[in-house]
């Protein structure tokens, strides 16, 4: 079956064969045959959506290929509410990423169900209905970038935007079965998007493939003098991974599964698959990377967490979710010399993973060690949340850039996947390597065998 990817919806618009207003129609013709009412938080009407397929006349790489926005990410003329009611606003103008993708002559449909205040990797955290994992109904669907990855997971859209702060754009990935892309720290403006740590944000995108994740990025990059935070990075081109590349693999004592010996095995098979490639793996010590992941949650990062949430806190903390309350409240009690303290080691912890880098070209790590139903999380949200963050939290406080991509699907539609770790500014290795890896396994993106059946 032929996937709809942005690069095969865009070539049938170009030849007429299929017109961007009837790809449009699709999209919500799939999204009231899913009848999820946790996707979305916001979708935009459709008749407007089809007036603006039909006059379209941009064709920058997107011509009419529909995208949805994670609720936190400003899109003109709809609400932004990051999950949470009271703190909602109406959006005057499109974020810097949105505007880029427009111009390239994308096409929103839709604001998309997330963690509130984009804190959680789990995707049930909303006052909103959560949406459900289109693998597994019990599992859990990911966080904190739930709707948009979901979204892309069932075919409403080829591609969406997350964000990333502690692995939102990595692990709704592994847990849909499609590829996240999570960019160097400054690539990509952030201008326009609800914080959640200011320093450490980035847009994320999702797709079914790295293609298109990689097209989608390519629209998006760029510095923005707007942005405090952006910066100049070339963005370099996605190729043939080098054969030969050294990949960083995890002591046999470090690896954490959490008694999952199936997700163990799983990461065995998909490392089985790289050296059949020709790269070359070799164990090295995950303590900095180990550490520094701690430091996001125990840290004083949850201060920044905090500041986006302050006036809601303040005036109406009942507003928030419990569990979300308990995760940012302590924010307001740190201390400047607590704060110091972390930027000190983290510092120290920078140069010891700058080190390990020396010797290998990239990480190569499973996305999350294990999966958890809805009812397990629930029962247990704060720990077990923080499992699922074992192999990704340190990767913004690190300044490193990552490529999450399927490894594994199984009967009962457990799914698991890697992801490519590269320093700062290798983004096109990270890419090149997830899809070196991709295309030999053999796992089709998302939950093909729906996709076509939702819409004949």
């Amino acid at each position: 079956m032929r996937l709809n990817t942005v690069l095969s919806i865009v070539e049938s618009h170009r030849k007429g064969v299929v017109t961007p207003t009837e790809t449009i129609r699709r999209s919500y013709e799939r999204i009231r045959a899913l009848d999820d009412p946790g996707i979305f938080i916001t979708l935009r009407n459709e008749s407007e959506a089809l007036a603006e397929a039909q006059e379209l006349t941009n064709d920058n790489g997107f011509y009419g290929v529909p995208i949805v926005v994670k609720d936190n990410i400003d899109v003109a003329g709809m609400p932004t509410t990051a999950a949470c009611p009271a703190f909602a606003y109406q959006a005057e103008d499109d974020a810097e990423v949105v505007k880029r993708l427009k111009r390239a002559g994308a096409i929103v449909i839709g604001k998309t169900n997330l963690d509130q205040f984009a804190t959680g990797l789990v995707g049930v955290r909303t006052p909103y209905p959560a949406p459900r994992n289109p693998l597994r109904r019990d599992l859990i669907p990911g966080g904190s970038s739930t709707g948009s990855a979901v979204a892309v997971a069932t075919g409403i859209v080829p591609l969406a935007l997350g964000t990333d702060t502690a692995g939102s754009g990595r692990v709704p990935a592994m847990l849909n079965n499609i590829v996240g892309l999570k960019p160097s720290l400054g690539l990509i403006s952030t201008r326009g998007v609800v914080p959640a740590c200011r320093t450490l944000d980035c847009v994320s995108l999702f797709a079914l493939n790295v293609d298109d994740a990689w097209r989608g990025l390519c629209a998006i990059a760029g510095y923005d003098p707007k942005d405090p935070y952006s910066s100049e990075r070339a963005l370099g081109m996605l190729s043939s991974a080098p054969s030969r590349a050294k990949l960083g693999v995890p002591l046999m004592s470090q690896r954490q599964f959490f008694g999952d010996d199936r997700a163990a095995t799983d990461y065995d098979t998909a490392l089985s698959y790289l050296k059949r490639i020709g790269f070359l793996l070799a164990e090295i010590d995950m303590e900095p990377f180990t550490e520094t992941g701690q430091l996001l949650y125990d840290g004083p990062w949850v201060a920044e967490r905090y500041l986006a949430a302050r006036k809601v806190l303040e005036e109406n903390p009942n507003a928030l979710h419990p569990v979300t309350r308990a995760i940012i409240a302590p924010g307001a009690n740190l201390k400047a010399s607590d704060t110091f303290t972390a930027f000190y080691r983290l510092a120290q912890l920078r140069r010891a993973a700058d080190e390990v880098f020396e010797h290998i070209d990239a990480l190569v790590l499973p996305t999350t060690p294990t999966i958890y139903t809805c009812e397990q999380v629930l029962a247990d949200p704060i720990r077990l949340n923080s499992r699922l963050g074992t192999y990704t939290n340190f990767v913004n406080l690190l300044n490193l850039c990552a490529v999450a991509v399927p490894a594994a699907l199984h009967e009962d539609g457990t799914p698991f996947g890697i992801t490519f770790i590269a320093p700062g500014g290798q983004d096109a290795l990270a890419a090149s390597l997830a899809k070196a890896f991709h295309g030999v396994t053999g796992v089709a993106p998302g939950v093909q065998a729906k996709l076509e059946a939702l819409v004949k």
